[in-house]
């Protein structure tokens, strides 16, 4: 069995280099907009699975379940809040945000287009977002390849760190050779091999369960079934969904589709995708713990669940989807990590705007590199904290800085340039703090970061004169855009 999965892991490892290599000789001159965006070239369904992929990392089959294999029913207030905010952000976010980066003198990284929107000349917040990327995405990518390092070494048994150098090595092939097309494209078939994981061993684990009971020795914790367990559980879990509102690896998605009517066509696939995904994440935890009983390491729990139901040549495939949700999330990350340095740092202050397309397109690739190793180091240290733990400080980071700025700036004529810095700074600030000093509050620490954020935005826009008038006439082509 464990040759038999070792195999299925290697093909689908080379596959997966050989789209970054036909990308890199199909685009071998890349220049910046074609490495970090596809060249806004991509097609409802490449767009929809590549946002859903690159959001859904190893936490999805690893992490989810962990915390409702442990903990119960009460967690599944995560996935409630994370359908919610997904959905919200197709349809709240998407249209605009493409519309929006494009009148923005095209725009390609999300601090590009928030420093475009107010025609600023001034550098600082593409400064203050490259290193609020580069600390988020480090840990961020950590969590995806600690998830390969545990699912080589629960499956073939490979020494963790070992395994954690080759995942880490062949993401950034990929990356590096084919950019933001062949993660794109790469996402795609991620996506659809994470939904047939999901959709498959819950549901034949759940008829053998039902065939043959519970695991010998099962036994569920008190109130496992208990939805309202805690008010915290309720508003913590919820509050997830905020951050896909200022996720930039996800939202990038959005200004790389062909057309508005694309978009609409990817929002349909990407909402539907998501809920199924996140539904079954969930069902993977409930029925794992009853067809498995007692396990030692509960983010094992869906490994343990498919090895112990399919051959394996099947458990292979199945739990490539692991190995898929890892490098999904973990390639977009290091993309849009190394697009905010060298598009936002490099190019308009080490190279005062002299960098040629070319230059651009091998200094994001270094890059690349840079942050995969730190990350490899956060990740193989025994003391960094688990992999459902190391998404969330990322995330919580993510969506307090830049929700409330980057919705203001789509639906707030008013909303100024100084209000954008103010509102990053302030909900980047308060997440940490919130982290470091309140944690034990219960309260996940982007939901206070998040309104902090949103308040002083507004509280400094107002007291700052308004947007010139190139400004807000900006603002009204984009509104006022067909496509």
């Amino acid at each position: 069995m464990m040759n038999a999965e070792l195999i299925v892991f290697i093909v689908y490892l080379i596959g997966m280099i050989a789209v970054g290599l036909h990308f890199f000789l199909r685009n071998k001159n890349a220049g910046e907009k074609q490495y970090f965006l596809g060249d806004r070239k991509m097609g409802p369904w490449v767009s929809a699975l590549s946002a859903g992929a690159s959001d859904m990392s190893a936490w999805v089959l690893m992490g989810l379940p962990a915390s409702i294999y442990a903990a119960g029913i009460g967690q599944a207030w995560i996935a409630i809040g994370l359908i919610i905010g997904y959905a919200l952000s197709w349809v709240l976010e998407a249209s605009r945000l493409r519309k929006f980066s494009i009148v923005a003198n095209d725009s390609i990284t999300i601090p590009q287009y928030l420093t475009n929107r107010f025609l600023s000349k001034s550098k600082i917040l593409q400064v203050i977002c490259a290193v609020i990327f580069l600390v988020a995405y480090t840990l961020y990518a950590a969590s995806s390849v600690k998830a390969c390092g545990t699912l080589f070494h629960t499956v073939i048994g490979i020494d963790a760190k070992v395994a954690m150098y080759i995942a880490t090595a062949i993401i950034v092939s990929y990356t590096f050779l084919g950019g933001f097309s062949a993660v794109c494209w790469t996402d795609f078939f991620q996506g659809l091999l994470m939904l047939g994981s999901l959709l498959i061993a819950p549901l034949f684990a759940l008829g053998i369960v039902s065939a043959q009971g519970l695991a010998k020795g099962a036994s569920l914790p008190d109130g496992y079934w208990n939805l309202f367990s805690s008010w915290k559980d309720v508003v913590s879990g919820l509050s997830w969904g905020i951050g896909y509102f200022g996720m930039p690896h996800i939202i990038i998605r959005f200004m790389s589709v062909r057309s508005d009517k694309d978009l609409k066509k990817s929002a349909k696939i990407g909402i539907t995708w998501n809920i199924l995904i996140i539904l079954f994440s969930v069902a993977a935890g409930c029925i794992g713990h009853l067809l498995l009983g007692e396990i030692s390491d509960s983010s094992t729990v869906f490994i343990q669940m498919v090895r112990f139901i399919f051959p394996g040549v099947i458990s292979g495939i199945l739990l490539s989807a692991i190995l898929a949700a890892s490098m999904s999330t973990a390639d977009s990350q290091l993309l849009s990590a190394s697009s905010a340095f060298a598009s936002d740092v490099y190019k308009p202050i080490v190279r005062k705007n002299k960098a040629t397309d070319k230059e651009m397109g091998w200094i994001g690739r270094i890059i690349v590199l840079i942050i995969a190793v730190v990350a490899l180091m956060i990740a193989s240290d025994p003391g960094s904290k688990t992999i459902m733990g190391l998404v969330e400080n990322a995330w919580g980071l993510f969506g307090a800085a830049f929700g409330p700025a980057i919705m203001l700036s789509l639906f707030w004529k008013r909303f100024t340039f100084k209000g954008t810095v103010a509102s990053i700074v302030s909900g980047a600030v308060v997440d940490v703090l919130w982290l470091t000093l309140l944690s034990s509050t219960g309260i996940y620490e982007i939901l206070p970061g998040a309104v902090v954020g949103l308040i002083v935005g507004i509280a400094v826009s107002l007291a700052d004169k308004e947007p010139d008038i190139a400004v807000q006439d900006l603002f009204d082509r984009a509104v006022n855009s067909t496509d």
